[in-house]
């Protein structure tokens, strides 16, 4: 058996935890730059507010409805999901941490009522952090996250089922007359794992629903889509062929990009900016213990403003050695920069992107390509992640990404941006008697 444990409205309800107030109203969390909105409370949802819904056609409901509006305070919510994952990997021996708001739960060989254990981590959870969670239970992946999804919906729950439970869900306790019921109630572009486009692809079959699905022939799916719906189809009959992976495998390319909070036109603003993107993207490559031998940089205009010139260009430098060292990576970056850079144009987003990753070695070459790289350069790269891990992501940096001043440029809109309530001694909350 396995678990999916799921925070609900993750980002919303970490902003609810030390926001009270925000409790019951209609709140949305928006995106970079303040652009559209990613995490929606239920309150917002019953306003018809869509998942990426534009802000600018969310300022009404602002006036009308009440809604608030934030931005993502993305530094909180990867604190509170360290400590939501800590308390969930209590369900079983094995933990997946899927993503920032959902992990899977290996509970083979554990026994007695494993709906019971659910609820008490799921209470833990609640209590402990106040993010509220559903929790999934079936004997795959797939049928984990089918059953996550209905714990999330009671109105999907056809009949009332000693295995049904608020917030909680175990088809493995299902006989099959329950489960192809549950089945037959979910839209098989619903599954994890189709997509929109192989979704309309199988209803174009007459695929409509799960259970469907769950009787195609897999050898069919698998010549008349691919492997990954052949697996998709064994699942649903109870088969495991996703693999739990209880360490997550490498990137195979990392990227960082950003639109800016303003246009941007001088060369030195869009140093400055590729410059921390290829410093972030090589901490993040270093976390994972890889070297690129490939680097490829971006700059554009906003498509969207029509009455701007338009321009578009990215290159790429292939490194004689891979590498992980940021000050390497953020002088190769800045190279492509100066070459695909034209005088004249409002930049609206820029980027940098490491590829051809390998696994990292401890011999590398410095930029002029003769000397290898002397060992305190390794143990300098090591120091600035410390540094910055415990004092705050900028504290050590490049120069060339420019002086601390109050406001760049090509700074994010953050506007609507909560305190840092566990990442900022400065904005730990006051209690007063």
């Amino acid at each position: 058996m396995l678990a999916l444990v799921d925070g609900n409205n993750f980002y919303c309800s970490c902003e609810r935890v030390f926001q009270p107030w925000l409790q019951g109203r209609p709140l949305v969390v928006l995106s970079n730059n303040d652009g559209c909105a990613i995490a929606r409370s239920d309150e917002a949802k019953a306003l018809g507010i869509k998942m990426g819904a534009p802000y600018f056609q969310l300022r009404e409901l602002e006036r009308d409805a009440g809604l608030i509006a934030l931005s993502a305070n993305f530094a909180l919510y990867g604190d509170m999901s360290d400590r939501m994952m800590t308390l969930a990997a209590g369900l079983g021996h094995t933990q997946e941490v899927y993503s920032i708001d959902e992990s899977f739960i290996d509970l083979s060989g554990i026994t007695g009522d494993l709906v019971r254990r659910a609820r008490i981590i799921r209470r833990r959870i609640h209590q402990w952090i106040g993010i509220p969670t559903c929790i999934g239970i079936g004997p795959t992946k797939t049928l984990a996250k089918l059953a996550n999804a209905i714990a999330k919906s009671a109105e999907r729950k056809p009949g009332s089922y000693p295995v049904q439970h608020a917030q909680i869900c175990h088809l493995g306790a299902c006989t099959r007359e329950e489960l192809q019921a549950l089945l037959q109630t979910t839209e098989v572009g619903d599954v994890w794992g189709v997509g929109p486009k192989i979704g309309a692809q199988l209803r174009a079959q007459g695929i409509h629903t799960a259970l469907q699905l769950q009787r195609m022939d897999p050898a069919a799916a698998k010549a008349g889509w691919s492997v990954v719906l052949e697996k998709t189809v064994r699942e649903l009959n109870g088969v495991p062929c996703i693999e739990f992976e209880d360490e997550p495998p490498a990137k195979q390319q990392i990227a960082c990009t950003r639109s800016f909070g303003h246009p941007v036109t001088e060369l030195i603003e869009l140093q400055e900016a590729i410059t921390e993107f290829a410093c972030r993207a090589a901490e993040k490559l270093r976390k994972q213990g890889s070297h690129t031998a490939f680097i490829s940089a971006f700059i554009r205009t906003s498509p969207f403003r029509k009455q701007d010139p338009q321009y578009s260009r990215s290159a790429s430098i292939p490194l004689p050695s891979p590498t992980s060292d940021s000050a390497h990576i953020a002088q190769t970056a800045n190279a492509i920069l100066k070459h695909i850079y034209r005088p004249g144009f409002k930049y609206a987003k820029a980027g940098v992107m490491l590829m051809d990753l390998q696994p990292a070695t401890r011999h590398q070459l410095t930029l002029d390509f003769n000397e290898t790289m002397p060992e305190n350069r390794i143990r300098l790269m090591d120091a600035m992640d410390q540094v910055n891990q415990r004092y705050g992501r900028g504290t050590l940096k490049l120069a060339s990404a420019g002086a601390p001043r109050a406001r760049k440029l090509w700074a994010m809109k953050q506007e609507r941006m909560s305190t840092g309530f566990t990442t900022d001694w400065g904005g730990l909350a006051d209690v007063k008697s």
